[in-house]
C-alpha cells in the first residue's frame, strides 16, 4: 500500500530512513533491543533485520532487554480509515496536524497569530488535559475555560479601554498566554462543528463504527447503499464506506460487494472502484495476521460478546485498534512465535519492561491513544509507539493511490 514499497528503486531509501529512525530511539535509551517482525510481511522482516544489523547497540544485553516489535500497517487497514472523535485524532483527520502544528490559513479571516496554531502537550495544558476526550467533552471543557477567562478579566474592571487592555496584557503575560490559548481551541471546535455538519459525518460515522465492530452484512449492505444514495454524502466518505464494507466482507458477499462497486463508480467517478479492490489485494483477509475483527480467535469471540451484553458506553468510539490486542497478547506473554518470530537465534526472557511498536507504512492518533491508555493503566510495561508517518484517511488514500499508480506502470511489482 505504500509507493515506496510499490517501487522498488525507492525501497532501499524508504527502510534506511525507517531504520535510522529507530536506531536512534534505541540509542537514546542506550538499550539493546530483541526484535520481533510480522512473518507476513516482507518490508517488515526487511527493516527488522536491517535494524539488527545495523551494529550500533554494542550496549551490554540487560537482564531483561527491551524489545522492537515491526508489523505492518497493511495487518490492520481499518483505523486509518475510520473517522475520529477523540480531540487530537479528529483534529487531524478533519484539519490535518503537521509537526504538532495546524494550519488554518484556508479558514475565513482570522488574525495573524491564529493562522498556524501548536498543539503541544507539552506546552498547553488545556490540549495536555484533553487531547484524549471525546467531541461532546471537549466543548463542555472549552465552555469552562472561556468562563473562567471572563472571571479573570471581571475582576479587573478598570479595563475601560483598548490601550488599558494592551497596558493589563503587557502586566500580566501568563494572561496573554491564556487568552492566545483560550482563541485557538475556540477557532478549532468551531471549525470541525462545521465540517461534521457539512459532511453529516455523525450519520457516516455511526455505520463506520458498525462495519469495524459489529458483524451483520445485511443491514451493512443496506447502510451503505442509503448514504451511497444520500446526496449530503461526501466522494471521500463514500469511498471510506466501500472500502469498510469490503474489507469486512469481501469474502461473504461478492455479489453485493460489486453491486456497491457500480454505484460508487456511478456517483463519485472521481474514484475508481480498482482503489477498492487495490486495497483488498494488499491488506484482504488472505493477507493478514492478526484477528482484526475478533472472530477468528476463541477469546476475541468471546470478548466482543461481553462487550456487546455490557453495552456501549459512545457508539463512535467503540472501535478499537488491532495494535491494542497486540499490546494486551505482548503484556500476557502470548504474542505467538510463528505469527511474531524473532531476529537472528534470540528469543525474550521474561516479560520486558520497554516495547517499541513501530507501524511500518504509517501510524495514527487512534493508535497513540490507546497506546497512552494502555501505558496509563501501570502495566508494568511502558510502550512506545513509532512510524514511517502519522496517517489519517485523507493521507491513507493518497498513498493507496499513488501505490496503484506505480504497480500499474511496473507490471513485474505484485
Amino acid at each position: 500500500m505504500l509507493p515506496a514499497v510499490v517501487d522498488p528503486s525507492n525501497l532501499q531509501h524508504f527502510c534506511d530512513r525507517v531504520v535510522d529512525g529507530i536506531a536512534a530511539i534505541f540509542l537514546a535509551l542506550k538499550r539493546r533491543p530483541i526484535i520481533r517482525y510480522q512473518r507476513t510481511s516482507d518490508i517488515a522482516k526487511r527493516i527488522a533485520q536491517e535494524t539488527a544489523e545495523s551494529g550500533l547497540f554494542d550496549f551490554r544485553r540487560t537482564e531483561i532487554s527491551p524489545l522492537l516489535l515491526v508489523v505492518d500497517r497493511r495487518d490492520d487497514p481499518v483505523t486509518p480509515l475510520l473517522n475520529q472523535w477523540t480531540y487530537q485524532a479528529m483534529v487531524h483527520e478533519l484539519i490535518g496536524i503537521q509537526d504538532n502544528k495546524v494550519d488554518l490559513r484556508n479558514i475565513g479571516k482570522l488574525p495573524q497569530d491564529q493562522q498556524e496554531v501548536v498543539l503541544s502537550s507539552e506546552q498547553d495544558a488545556f490540549f495536555k488535559a484533553n487531547m484524549y476526550e471525546n467531541f461532546g467533552d471537549i466543548g463542555m471543557n472549552i465552555k469552562q475555560l472561556v468562563d473562567e477567562f471572563q472571571q479573570i478579566a471581571k475582576s479587573n474592571q478598570n479595563i475601560q479601554t483598548i490601550e488599558d487592555m494592551a497596558k493589563f496584557v503587557d502586566n500580566y503575560p501568563e494572561y496573554r498566554k491564556m487568552q492566545g490559548n483560550v482563541s485557538k481551541h475556540v477557532t478549532l471546535v468551531t471549525e470541525m462543528s462545521k465540517i461534521v455538519e457539512e459532511r453529516k459525518l455523525m450519520l457516516v460515522s455511526q455505520t463506520e463504527q458498525d462495519l469495524a465492530c459489529n458483524g451483520g452484512q445485511v443491514t451493512a449492505f443496506e447502510a451503505v447503499t442509503n448514504l451511497l444514495n444520500n446526496e449530503r454524502i461526501s466522494d471521500i466518505d463514500r469511498l471510506r464506506l466501500v472500502m469498510l464494507y469490503a474489507l469486512r466482507y469481501e469474502k461473504e458477499s461478492p455479489v453485493q460487494l460489486m453491486q456497491l462497486f457500480n454505484k460508487l463508480a456511478s456517483q463519485s467517478p472521481k474514484y475508481k472502484p480498482g482503489l477498492v479492490q487495490f486495497l483488498l489485494k494488499q491488506a484482504g483477509v488472505d493477507k493478514r495476521t492478526g484477528d482484526l475483527y475478533g472472530n477468528r480467535d476463541l477469546l476475541n469471540i468471546a470478548r466482543n460478546m461481553a462487550r456487546g451484553l455490557k453495552g456501549i458506553e459512545n457508539v463512535y468510539t467503540q472501535h478499537q485498534p488491532l495494535l491494542f490486542q497486540t499490546m494486551e497478547s505482548i503484556s500476557k506473554g502470548r504474542l505467538k512465535d510463528v505469527d511474531y518470530p524473532f531476529v537472528g537465534n534470540h528469543f525474550q526472557q521474561g516479560r520486558p519492561q520497554e516495547v517499541v511498536i513501530f507501524i511500518v507504512g504509517g501510524t495514527t492518533y487512534e493508535e497513540s491513544r490507546s497506546v497512552a491508555l494502555q501505558n496509563a493503566s501501570n502495566s508494568g510495561i511502558r510502550f512506545i509507539l513509532g512510524g514511517s508517518v502519522v496517517l489519517n484517511s485523507k493521507r491513507f488514500l493518497k498513498d493507496l493511490e499513488e501505490a496503484q499508480r506505480i504497480a500499474r506502470s511496473s507490471p513485474a511489482v505484485v
